[in-house]
């Protein structure tokens, strides 16, 4: 069914795809409750931040060729994922048989469908189905259920096989090993009288009923399913039968359908992107990458709140200026009971007019927190987004557009995709996360636009590359700029991604890193569906949930899963610092090392009020403090460059702050001694050997304190400085070659 509730935005939507250059085409897909009309204009997002006390929302409007008025139009949503196809004709069968096995992951009060015989529209035909465990058959024309007394268990496997003839006579056979480990095999007949509606379909639909969309969505996995036709009326087994269509659920890199192994003209289309790379019921525990045995991985695993794409009509195509300058833009949508802001970027085509500095936005981050439902939104923080006029809507409220990879299915299974085919509520300027007492609870593309705003402010003329672009194009999406900045948590990269960022640093690029935990997380991608992200929680790390043994391999690219830590890149050998503690969202203060006050580095801290000793960064509109939340340390084990010292480290943590778990091992800390070592965050400094920069602040707040007396304060004076001179040393460096 539609999910859609009184909370859903008045006028909501999403953009595909998130970033494009001159003369490149944008979709705007919007729902507008009530099918009302509604006005458009173009805004330049500098600043996200509603704090009274911090720079305020800046949304500048600019001029773009849009209409004065667009035709609403209220889209639905329906999640749930299916695989649905044709079937061969069945019209001149006497009988049919089913062969599936199941594990369901979820026992509910309400009907699930294991698969449905059906015409195309799903007006016809006859669903197998679950109710409280209990198999049952419905009638798709008349909702008529009969229950079978066969129970189907949560969380083990059952194989089933179904007979069903044209007099109604349905016969189930279902074997397996119960909680018990008692195998079982037990046969049970039931009178179908709307079974003759099977014999009329002309498509199956597994995991639901299939009615333009889902319905009736099933919870739990389902192996390579097959059907069978008789040219008889007995029952006494698969040699009387001819094998009429065998569905390969064996995971491979094609993402959008299933073969069909009898005809492969007749595959099944995947609804919502399902979880494959799988165990299913024959797995040994023997190999641990699907792609060594794909028989011991031939399950689909289905979620009935899965949502990969809304699939919405697309309400505006906007084609970008030639004379529109790369930034952070929205498309502002207003239908008179609503307002939304749905944020896109404008970059540089390869052969354009660049400037010297880049920031690159984490969108892939921004994508696997996407609509995080963190259960805080509630008291004091909705008191503060309505003082505040922040933005209103949150996914603790709004559940329609799904979740991140940080919630739970409605299973108890981590969330393993995330799509930007929906509309994102994390992603709003003015979304507030955390209620910050000490500042204004802003993280990811809100909390970035921190750099944003100073940088505009500060006068410097800066592009956008977001993180599809440098997964697509590789280092070639960065080879024209002097110095890329990036964002307050970049957390999660592909490895095109991070071999990009070593290259270009390798060949004297500067790199400053601005935030905290990040280059953490390995993901998958795929060519053939850019939209999704893929995550499997690996072996280790700081993780809200853990991916099963043997599911640590990607469904989209085959690769292993889990951090970078394990897969050969650390984030000391890509930004020189690296995750090594975490508490609550409260800022501490970083002090200056003593090799800061050297001739080598002395001058990143000029004009810096905090001398040997002193708290430096004891301000900030995130946890007021510019070191906390997530921060991270050098590791010479673990590549940082030589080339760079701790100029700086964080102090006075509270006692929220824990070091995470890859760091530690029983009795000691994993690797060599560290300099300022502890709970602590290391801010970096240096030049490699080809002349490029590279500082880390290693703190997601550091951002924050950007603004504190309107940018005149320490931190601002050390990015200032640190930017500057990166500057510098590229131009002398450009000109000698």
């Amino acid at each position: 069914m539609n999910i859609s509730d009184s909370q859903t935005p008045a006028i909501i939507g999403y953009v595909t795809p998130w970033s494009a250059h001159a003369g490149q085409h944008l979709a705007f897909k919007i729902s507008s409750r009530g099918s009302r009309t509604f006005t458009a204009t173009i805004v330049r997002i500098d600043s996200c931040d509603p704090n009274p006390n911090g720079p305020g929302m800046k949304l500048v409007p600019v001029d773009a060729q849009l209409n004065d008025i667009y035709a609403g139009q209220e889209q639905p949503v329906f999640p749930g994922s299916c695989a649905y196809g044709a079937i061969p004709v069945l019209k001149d069968i006497p009988r049919i048989t089913l062969d599936l096995t199941v594990q369901p992951t979820l026992e509910d009060a309400s009907l699930q469908t294991l698969v449905a015989l059906q015409n195309q529209d799903g007006t016809h035909g006859i669903a197998i189905t679950l109710t409280h465990g209990e198999l049952g058959f419905q009638s798709l024309a008349t909702g008529e259920q009969i229950n079978t007394g066969v129970s189907v268990a949560v969380d083990l496997w059952t194989s089933l096989r179904i007979s069903i003839d044209r007099d109604g006579h349905v016969q189930t056979i279902s074997s397996g090993t119960n909680a018990s480990e008692e195998t079982f095999r037990n046969t049970a007949r039931t009178k179908v009288l709307f079974s003759l509606a099977a014999f009329d379909s002309t498509t199956v639909c597994f995991a639901a009923s299939w009615k333009g969309h889902p319905v009736q969505a099933f919870n739990g996995f389902i192996e390579s399913p097959a059907l069978w036709g008789a040219s008889n009326e007995s029952y006494d087994g698969q040699s009387q039968d001819s094998l009429l269509a065998h569905w390969d659920f064996r995971p491979t890199l094609d993402h959008g359908c299933v073969a069909n192994r009898v005809d492969s003209d007749t595959p099944l289309v995947l609804v919502n992107t399902p979880m494959r790379a799988v165990r299913s019921s024959g797995w040994t525990g023997r190999e641990l990458d699907w792609k060594h045995a794909p028989d011991e991985y031939q399950a689909i695993r289905f979620h009935a709140d899965d949502l990969s794409d809304c699939d919405w009509q697309t309400s505006i195509d906007f084609r970008v200026p030639a004379d529109m300058p790369s930034g952070v833009y929205g498309l502002r949508v207003d239908n008179g009971e609503g307002v939304d802001t749905i944020p896109f970027y404008v970059t540089v085509a390869s052969e354009g007019k660049h400037a010297r500095i880049a920031f690159l936005a984490p969108t892939l981050t921004y994508l696997a927190y996407a609509n995080n439902a963190r259960g805080n939104f509630s008291g004091a923080l909705a008191a503060r987004v309505n003082a505040w006029e922040a933005y209103p809507h949150n996914p603790d409220v709004v559940t329609t557009f799904g979740a991140s990879t940080y919630n739970y299915h409605s299973d108890g299974s981590g969330i393993s995709l995330s799509s930007r085919l929906r509309p994102i509520l994390t992603m709003r300027p003015g979304y507030l996360t955390f209620m910050d007492e000490h500042g204004s609870g802003l993280r990811h593309f809100s909390a970035d636009s921190h750099l944003t705003n100073w940088l505009r402010e500060k006068g410097f003329e800066f592009d956008v590359v977001t993180d599809e672009d440098l997964d697509d194009r590789g280092v070639d999406a960065l080879r024209h700029y002097d110095v890329v900045l990036t964002g307050s948590h970049p957390e999660y990269h592909t490895r095109r991604m991070l071999d990009a960022i070593v290259a270009y640093r390798s060949v004297g690029g500067s790199l400053m890193y601005l935030g905290g935990n990040g280059f953490y997380w390995k993901i998958g991608r795929a060519a053939s569906a850019p939209h999704l992200l893929e995550i499997r929680r690996a072996e280790a790390g700081m993780r809200v949930w853990e991916s099963q043994p043997g599911e640590y391999y990607n469904q989209l690219d085959g690769e292993y899963g889990g951090m970078w830590r394990r897969n050969g890149l650390p984030p000391q050998k890509v930004a020189g610092v690296g995750f090594t503690a975490e508490g609550n969202f409260r800022g501490s203060y970083y002090r200056r090392a003593p090799v800061s006050f050297t001739p080598e580095y002395a001058w990143l801290f000029a004009g810096v009020k905090a001398d040997a000793g002193d708290a430096l960064g004891n301000f900030g509109l995130s946890g007021g403090g510019a070191a906390g939340f997530e921060i991270d340390q050098t590791a010479s084990d673990l590549g940082t460059p030589a080339y760079v010292q701790v100029v700086a480290y964080s102090d006075d943590h509270d006692s929220s702050f824990v070091t995470v778990p890859e760091e530690l091992l029983f009795n000691r800390m994993v690797g060599k001694p560290r300099v300022h070592s502890g709970i602590r965050a290391h801010m970096i400094c240096g030049f490699g050997p080809s002349g490029g920069g590279l500082f880390a602040a290693g703190s997601i707040c550091f951002l924050g304190s950007l603004y504190s007396a309107g940018y005149d304060n320490d931190v601002s004076q050390i990015v200032e400085n640190c930017l500057r001179r990166f500057l510098i040393v590229s131009e002398a460096s450009r000109d000698m070659t």
